[in-house]
């Protein structure tokens, strides 16, 4: 999957154990390390999450209009009676509210609460084996995020050096201070899931809080109506490029791909338009974790996203994101970070008029990249840096080509390292002319310097 066009290896935590999923991080490590990529990890924690209680291996069938209770409990449901293993069920669910099953193919309503149990009838049924996850929606939740659990799980990962952390059921920026985790790079970058009609009422300040941000179209898609669903995942994505995080979409992009060889038409089509939405990665799920054919998978995803990035409207894209960063900074009162976004601007227009063979950036974060990338340039990105982990957390940033760095130096000596090695690996070659973005001395926190320069 690496050598097919993976960057990044999203390892969730709603399934297996803490033991496998350490175990598979470790093996990614090893991999990457034999194949010199800088592939990156993200722990996907699991969050309040609620399952029914065993529908047994036969399962049942639940019929449209059917009615059925559901109870608190966890030694077994039938057709009739579903005991969901969440035992504030009867004290936030109201008459009403509609209660999913899996990924909402199945969906119930409310019918009446006389407090020992609900009442429900069946909208939409179907089969149900096993201990499918229950969706309750979230403003009924009792339950916080992160939950002792997930802080139980990150500890662990902490400790093995994992690189990006996502949070689920994330509804305020409040959840996301919860994780106490030291800001990226010391610690990993805390990417926030979008899945509760919350987080959409808080957006701003979650990305704010955020290092990245993922659409987690599942839950999304239950907590709010199906038509609204493509207009939030564009106005998401815009949130996160006009202060410079990354957005990854999520859920369902290749569905079909868990058993066929081949997409769907509606599912190539969903795949650009997520490009031209202008998100910075694309996830697999089922198709990659238990699908017959994941190298295919992967392979396939790559070659859709090349396609769209192709044919990308670089010029029109820059004019959206100019407009949607000088709103962010009329509201904001980080001076570094306007500097930054001043500097980048300018670097992307520089690369396209002496017509630039490479974009180099020396970053300590990684933030100057993920700001020149949100511009999507034709100009290749080369970020350098000398911190392993800021490396493998640019896998999520569009376009960019991370690259390691021997230590932090005085600017010009930094600079002189990272074009000697764009050219020793090809990148650029003698005569080409390059843009150089970089902050003054060891201890700048912004970026400060814009070079134009003849590889000599």
């Amino acid at each position: 999957m690496i050598e097919a066009g993976m960057d990044a290896v999203r390892l969730n935590l709603s399934h297996g154990t803490l033991e496998e999923a350490l175990a598979v991080h470790q093996r990614v490590r090893t991999l990457a390390a034999e194949l010199d990529r800088p592939v990156g990890t993200l722990v996907d924690l699991p969050g309040p999450k609620i399952r029914a209680a065993s529908f047994g291996r036969d399962g049942v069938n639940l019929e449209d209009g059917q009615r059925v209770r559901l109870e608190p409990g966890q030694e077994g449901s039938t057709d009739e009676v579903i005991q969901v293993d969440y035992p504030g069920l009867l004290g936030g669910i109201e008459v009403g509210d509609r209660i999913s099953f899996g990924d909402g193919g199945i969906d119930l309503e409310v019918t009446d609460a006389p407090g020992d149990r609900l009442e429900a009838v069946v909208r939409h049924g179907g089969s149900l084996t096993g201990r499918p996850g229950v969706h309750v929606p979230s403003e009924r939740l009792a339950i916080s995020t992160p939950t002792k659990e997930d802080l139980r799980v990150l500890d662990a990962f902490v400790e093995a050096g994992v690189d990006m952390v996502a949070l689920s059921f994330v509804r305020s920026a409040h959840d996301l201070r919860r994780l106490g985790t030291e800001p990226h790079p010391r610690g990993p970058l805390v990417v926030a899931k979008i899945e509760t009609r919350s987080a959409v009422e808080n957006l701003a300040a979650i990305v704010e809080a955020a290092g990245a941000v993922m659409i987690a179209r599942g839950d999304l898609g239950i907590e709010c109506s199906i038509e609204e669903l493509p207009h939030l995942q564009k106005s998401i994505i815009r949130e996160c490029i006009s202060v410079g995080r990354p957005a990854i979409t999520a859920t369902q992009m290749l569905e079909s791909m868990v058993r066929t060889a081949t997409p769907t038409r509606a599912e190539a089509s969903d795949v650009a338009n997520a490009i031209f939405d202008g998100s910075s990665a694309v996830m697999l799920s089922g198709e990659t974790a238990t699908g017959s054919d994941p190298v295919n998978v992967v392979a396939t995803m790559a070659r859709l996203c090349a396609r769209a990035d192709a044919n990308f409207d670089v010029e029109g894209w820059a004019r959206l994101v100019s407009r949607l960063r000088s709103g962010a900074q009329n509201g904001s009162g980080h001076r570094d970070r306007r500097i930054t976004d001043t500097m980048t601007d300018a670097a992307w227009r520089v690369a396209q008029e002496v017509g630039a063979s490479a974009i180099v950036c020396l970053t300590r974060t990684g933030f100057t990249v993920r700001a020149v990338a949100r511009y999507r340039p034709r100009t290749p990105i080369l970020g350098f840096t000398p911190d392993e982990r800021v490396r493998r957390q640019l896998s999520v940033s569009w376009g960019a080509m991370p690259m390691a760095l021997s230590g932090f130096a005085d600017t010009e000596e930094m600079m002189r390292e990272a074009l000697a090695s764009a050219r020793a690996e090809g990148h650029v070659r003698h005569g080409d002319i390059v843009v150089v973005l970089a902050g003054v001395g060891r201890g700048s926190r912004t970026t400060d310097v814009l070079r134009v320069i003849e590889i000599a």
